[in-house]
């Protein structure tokens, strides 16, 4: 019996130890904008669309970041 408790209290530290490790997913759009190039142009779309989003970093990298948004041509009357 000492073995299973002692077995199982190994498993679950080692499980602990395990999630500390990893990063948080990254969501939204990149902090590191210093310039945008271009953006999906969403103005006549309706309901939640893809966005793709040309920017320049603050190293001089071309980076496209995608991300969700409302579009704003839903007409409710």
């Amino acid at each position: 019996m000492k073995i299973l408790i002692a077995l199982f209290l190994t498993i679950a530290a080692s499980g602990a130890f395990a999630e500390s490790d990893r990063q948080a997913p990254r969501t939204g759009v990149p902090t590191d904008v210093a310039k945008v190039i271009s953006v999906t142009d969403i103005r006549f779309a309706c309901g939640v669309v893809p966005v793709e989003m040309v920017y320049q970093d603050s190293q001089g990298r071309r980076r496209v970041a995608t991300y969700l948004e409302e579009g704003g041509g839903c007409q409710t009357n």
